[in-house]
């Protein structure tokens, strides 16, 4: 039985975050009734289409649900709704992105009748602030947090990922949102309202940057398609047969990839030992590595990559990741059907092992009920309480996590209320506080200085163990005992070498919820390849999507799939913790990194498997709106995405041109009219952009009523009006660093973000506070540790580290 069977949802609006959030409520058995007018959500006819004019989006947004036809013009619609609402748990609401004419309800009434119930809406910016009213596409969402001015051409213009990303964010937010919410419910009964911001949930991939910018300054520039700021070589390659997607980020890695080339000269060369040198000399090192990789296949380099330990990944096309068979028998790629059409889709990545996720399954047509499978009874709630308490409150997380992917898990979760305990170890701290062991860097404590690890970290509290000791081991287990959750994301061996596998940890707590968020998963075939959220976009797919048509596959961030692998990670432990709450059962989470990159290119992969062609590439134009496009402004390297994505919209840019002819005509009231002079539109818009300020562009077009979105960089979003406007940006005045913005939550119950509660911890803060408060440690017993080396405050320096390893040995 699926693990949220016992949920019945209710989706109203149009708007695929909501849909997306949906499918995952109903990929683990909710029932989801989709309410659509009766000529269907508007996404039903979005392009990419199968050969049958289905839209491959939607039917990725909609498999396993069932469809509710009303029609406002019948007088029994809005009473129909009602009582579909009032036998819910949780209604999903799209009517801020798009109404698609859903019946009037008068939620408030309803709350008040029903007051379990848990409500989700959404819009494009939240319900305040400069934006708040500003028209918006996927591209625009994304020119304004940062994730188009840095990709693509070093003259410009900047190159942008298809119209699907914001969805999926925005989605795997959604969910979070909403089960936490189904947990905090099962402890007070209280059902609990979230309003999420599009805008704020894309900012979770640019966030790291944004706030490297705030510590090194107005430093980052576009340096050309496939090259990214702060090292290289990080981007795709040709070889003799396919693309290479390589990342070198360690001297060692660098080394190594020389070696594997026969360019020793380069491995040498004392200038180019960090990524930030070997960025002052792109050229010289690319006229050597393009035709050494010219030499042998991708295949053949990964396989070469492999032994050498370096972080490479051949870059596949769609078909290719429709023929693998391990993404088959894992379901990150299933079945579906559509209407009399069958093909396959990205399924759902959060791989739970004792309650998995269906495997594929239909997409309604109109107005189809589907049969539900297994369902389970609903679940009383208790009595609602009156409380403020957070919705996670009471859940114990032991958070094994370093850099960004798994830190971003457990810090949505520590937001959310849980008690979170990261551990760390003095000999290997979290490797975003710094990796350097100089004297220098120790002992001026620079390991506390790293405003990364601090936003990945706060709400926290933070120990030091030496888990490779068997005093460190046993405390640790003792920890894990009464904890409902442990997450890691090392390399899949790492906590099971150490005697801290599931198989080892279930016994000692059978409730306990255990999440390995590896690059490639427990289970597969590359589970020791390296990876970073580079290698993980090279390889999902998505890159041979973005480009122009006779371009080069594209990568669009360079560590774009660490935070989406920490947001799937936090919406799949979610979904074990219900079920754990449920049953007592806990259970193993495989979660594959470069598997939850691949929703991001699912629209192509249903097309493709239904009609065999291969994507059509677009550039930064669009399959359905015309004109779409990023276009210079006045000033040095300044943009501004213009979208048109709806007639309606189409007059109120031309007269803003000032060719009233064009929003007469007749023949351009359609995109497909448009699309016939596409070009001499976009000559004119740029014509009209170049010679103004992007800002004051897009307060232009948005008071005409246009889409558009100026292509911030990430240091702008620091002093970005709207948001400032809505409290996104908070101070946290911490040691060692001072005052310093935190990003928060993108959705929140109420004006204001979810608080930071607690600043990020020290290295070993909290040591006395729980391994002497929770375990019952003496003081004698901590200091014994402290001597032993098993607990501290201080980062070890090299010469310390290579001490404590030959007394370990002797």
């Amino acid at each position: 039985m699926g693990a949220l069977s016992h949920l019945r949802i209710v989706e109203i609006g149009s708007a695929a975050a909501t849909s997306y959030c949906a499918r995952l409520f109903a990929d683990f058995g909710a029932d989801v009734q989709k309410v659509e007018p009766p000529d269907g959500d508007p996404l039903r006819r979005t392009a990419p289409l199968t050969p049958k004019d289905q839209s491959a989006w939607f039917a990725f947004l909609n498999f396993n649900k069932s469809s509710v036809v009303l029609d406002t013009c019948d007088a029994g619609a809005a009473s129909r709704l009602r009582e579909l609402i009032a036998g819910c748990d949780i209604l999903l609401d799209g009517r801020g992105i798009a109404a698609a004419d859903c019946p009037e309800i008068d939620l408030d009434a309803i709350r008040r009748d029903h007051p379990g119930l848990i409500h989700l809406d959404l819009a494009w910016f939240g319900d305040c602030g400069p934006y708040a009213n500003f028209a918006a596409t996927d591209s625009t969402i994304r020119a304004l947090t940062g994730l188009v001015k840095l990709v693509g051409p070093e003259q410009g213009p900047p190159m942008h990922a298809p119209d699907f990303q914001t969805g999926i964010l925005g989605g795997l937010w959604g969910f979070i949102a909403a089960a936490s919410s189904v947990l905090g419910r099962m402890h007070d009964g209280r059902g609990r309202e979230n309003h999420l911001s599009l805008f704020e949930a894309s900012i979770a991939v640019t966030e790291y940057i944004m706030f490297e910018a705030f510590q090194r300054g107005d430093i980052m520039r576009r340096i050309g398609v496939n090259r990214f700021w702060p090292t290289f070589p990080v981007g795709i390659y040709e070889t003799k047969q396919g693309w290479l997607g390589v990342t070198t980020v360690t001297p060692a890695q660098w080394r190594a990839f020389c070696e594997m080339l026969g360019l020793n000269e380069l491995r040498d060369d004392p200038t180019l030992v960090m990524g930030v040198d070997r960025l002052r000399h792109v050229a010289e090192i690319e006229a050597k590595i393009l035709p050494k990789l010219k030499q042998r296949t991708a295949q053949e380099w990964f396989a070469e990559g492999l032994k050498r330990k370096i972080p490479i990944v051949p870059v596949p096309e769609v078909a290719d990741l429709i023929a693998d068979e391990e993404k088959r028998a894992r379901g990150a790629i299933v079945p579906i059907t559509m209407g009399d059409e069958t093909g396959f889709s990205a399924g759902t990545m959060q791989r739970l092992t004792a309650t998995p996720p269906l495997r594929g399954g239909r997409v309604p047509d109109l107005g189809e009920q589907q049969a539900r499978r297994e369902a389970a009874p609903r679940v009383p709630a208790p009595k609602p309480a009156a409380t403020d308490r957070l919705p996670l409150e009471g859940i114990r997380v032991v958070d094994f996590s370093m850099g960004w992917a798994g830190p971003i898990c457990t810090r949505t979760l520590a937001d959310l209320g849980a008690d979170v305990i990261k551990i760390e170890a003095t000999q290997y701290p979290d490797w975003w506080r710094g990796v350097d062991r100089r004297p220098a860097y120790v002992l001026e404590q620079m390991y506390e200085k790293s405003v990364r690890y601090c936003i990945m970290n706060r709400n926290k509290r933070g120990i030091t163990l030496d888990l490779t000791r068997s005093k460190g081991l046993e405390l640790a287990k003792r920890l894990l005992a009464d904890a409902d959750l442990v997450v890691d994301n090392y390399s899949v061996e790492v906590l099971p070498k150490l005697g801290l596998g599931y198989d080892v940890l279930s016994k000692i707590n059978p409730k306990l919820v255990m999440m390995s968020m590896s690059a490639f998963g427990a289970g597969s075939v590359h589970r020791d390849c390296r990876a970073y959220g580079s290698t993980l976009e090279q390889g999902s797919g998505l890159p041979s999507v973005v480009g122009d048509p006779d371009g080069p596959p594209v990568m669009s961030h360079t560590a774009f799939g660490d935070a989406v692998g920490g947001v799937n990670g936090a919406a799949a432990v979610l979904t074990a913790l219900i079920h754990a709450k449920l049953t007592g059962q806990g259970q193993f989470i495989d979660l594959a990194q470069i598997e939850c990159m691949m929703p991001f290119a699912a629209p192509w992969i249903v097309a493709h498997s239904t009609s065999g062609e291969p994507p059509t590439k677009y550039g930064n134009r669009h399959p359905d709106f015309v004109p779409h496009g990023c276009f210079r402004c006045a000033g040095e390297d300044n943009w501004i995405v213009v979208a048109v994505s709806d007639d309606a919209m189409w007059p109120k840019l031309a007269r803003l041109l000032g060719r009233e002819d064009w929003a007469a005509d007749a023949a351009l009231k359609t995109a497909a009219g448009r699309r016939a002079i596409e070009g001499e539109i976009e000559a004119a818009i740029t014509a009209w952009t170049a010679a103004r300020d992007a800002d004051a562009a897009m307060t232009a077009l948005q008071s005409a009523g246009v889409a558009s979105g100026v292509a911030r960089l990430p240091i702008d979003l620091l002093e970005d009006p709207q948001l400032h406007a809505r409290g996104f940006i908070q101070q946290v005045d911490r040691a060692f660093i001072g005052r310093h913005p935190q990003p928060s939550m993108p959705f929140r119950e109420s004006d204001a973000p979810f608080a930071i509660r607690s600043v990020p911890p020290t290295l070993g803060e909290h040591n006395s506070e729980i391994l002497g408060g929770m375990l019952g440690l003496s003081d004698a017993e901590l200091d014994e540790l402290t001597r032993e080396g098993i607990i501290g405050t201080e980062m070890l320096m090299e010469e310390q580290l290579v001490k404590e390893k030959k007394r370990a040995a002797g």
